[in-house]
């Protein structure tokens, strides 16, 4: 099969990493497959990550393979050391994966929550029930003037997320990007809903869950983010705030038709809390690594 592999013009940059994308085409130029390449800063520069598509018609004709050897020429021409893809396990992706050299180095665990389903008694004893010390509240968009700072200072709550054998790095939260991250989810159109847990002590944040509502208010909301800081762990917060944004959902959204999320595999924790909650299993991926 003549190919051609083309670079693409790819308006996906933002201030903290671009996007590169290239089009593989037939003699005929005909479409048969795509990759984008997201290289990363603040923490990640020597990190790639891959997404790659051929369409199905055209599999098994090198088509992948050529896209491949593109991209990781390019990310060695990026001094990258690394380039990560997902795939969802067992599917032709998985596999191709696989067989160029990649490992697996992370199971994620996706789930989903029908809002029909939800027990809204339960739920309101979930957000009801007190924890001394600690007050929970929201805003819609980008964080409050007066809670950017020490929003910014929870994000290290992710850190220490299982990661297995994955290397992300260390992401460098500040306001400045806490901000460009909201306003990237207000230029699509969706809804950005963030609810915190307060330390009635001092006024910090000690825990957050972000959650995204389509522009339409329908279909699937998706989960971003829970974390809470290490030194406010053992107390219930994670599901208290997650609780609390499913409760909003509802409350806002009459026709939103379900939540979904992805936790790591080896998150115990996060798992038993959104299994706590009604979430069920949908599909499983893998995300897999390249060393360069």
């Amino acid at each position: 099969m003549s190919l051609r592999i083309t670079p693409l013009t790819d308006p996906a940059h933002g201030p903290h990493g671009r996007r590169l994308a290239w089009l593989a085409s037939d003699a005929d130029s005909i479409p048969a497959g795509t990759a984008f390449l997201r290289l990363l800063d603040d923490g990640q520069e020597d990190l790639a990550e891959l997404d790659l598509h051929v369409h199905p018609a055209e599999r098994r004709k090198g088509v992948g393979s050529r896209l491949l050897d593109t991209v990781v020429a390019t990310a060695r021409d990026n001094a990258r050391r690394r380039v990560v893809a997902q795939a969802e396990a067992g599917s032709p992706g998985d596999h191709f994966l696989a067989a160029r050299g990649f490992r697996k180095v992370l199971t994620f665990r996706y789930t989903r929550l029908a809002m029909a389903e939800v027990d809204t008694t339960v739920l309101a004893g979930i957000v009801e029930r007190p924890h001394p010390g600690y007050r929970l509240t929201s805003w819609q968009g980008t964080v409050p003037d007066d809670l950017a700072r020490t929003f910014a200072a929870s994000r290290r709550a992710m850190d220490d997320m299982p990661m297995d054998d994955a290397e992300y790095g260390t992401v460098a939260w500040d306001v400045d990007r806490l901000r460009a991250a909201a306003k990237a989810v207000e230029q699509r159109g969706d809804h950005l809903y963030t609810v915190v847990a307060i330390d009635a002590s001092n006024g910090s944040i000690a825990g957050f869950t972000e959650l995204v509502i389509p522009g339409n208010g329908a279909g699937d909301g998706q989960h971003y983010g829970t974390g809470v800081l290490p030194e406010h762990r053992g107390h219930g917060l994670g599901r208290w705030m997650k609780a609390e944004s499913i409760r909003q959902a509802r409350r806002d959204y009459p026709d939103l038709d379900g939540l979904l999320t992805d936790t790591a595999d080896s998150n115990a924790h996060m798992r038993q809390i959104n299994d706590g909650l009604g979430y069920t299993p949908t599909h499983t991926t893998h995300q897999h690594q390249l060393d360069l």
